[in-house]
């Protein structure tokens, strides 16, 4: 049983719903979830202890939200090196966000980033089922 952190902002809901989802799908795979807003996280003890970690973001003009931005400055300071990372967000247009904190924690923090890449759904794709799927079995797959 792994430990995993979802970690989320999220402007309109939909980012919210995602970060839920994929706490349901990493439980189904035997796994202790946490899920918090990023507003809670408020120190680098509040990242550390955990194998896997999700950080989501909605895409805004291309871009990941600036509370991420100042998250992820801060979850830098929590040595994550090694752990499992996944991304994801949801967006109306562009998608950008997952895929840029994905890069940052392989890149930047040297994380165990997901072959499957960053999680990304257009906003009205994630109340329908087969977006709830998507989330679940990208929570799950990760962190088997």
């Amino acid at each position: 049983m792994k430990k995993v952190l979802v970690a989320y902002e999220s402007v309109k809901g939909h980012t919210e719903k995602m970060a839920n989802y994929i706490a349901e799908g990493s439980r189904m795979a035997g796994n202790e979830v946490d899920v918090k807003h990023i507003r809670e996280l408020k120190k680098e003890g509040d990242i550390q202890g955990y194998d896997a970690y999700f950080f989501g973001s909605p895409t805004y003009h291309r871009d990941m939200t600036n509370t991420v931005k100042t998250f992820l400055f801060l979850a830098d300071k929590a040595n994550l090196k090694g752990k499992i990372a996944g991304a994801f967000g949801s967006y109306t247009h562009s998608g950008d966000a997952p895929k840029l904190i994905l890069d940052t924690m392989a890149h930047v923090f040297h994380m165990k980033a997901t072959d499957l890449s960053s999680l990304n759904l257009l906003e009205d794709k994630i109340a329908t089922d087969e977006g709830m799927k998507a989330c679940q079995q990208y929570g799950r797959a990760v962190t088997e």
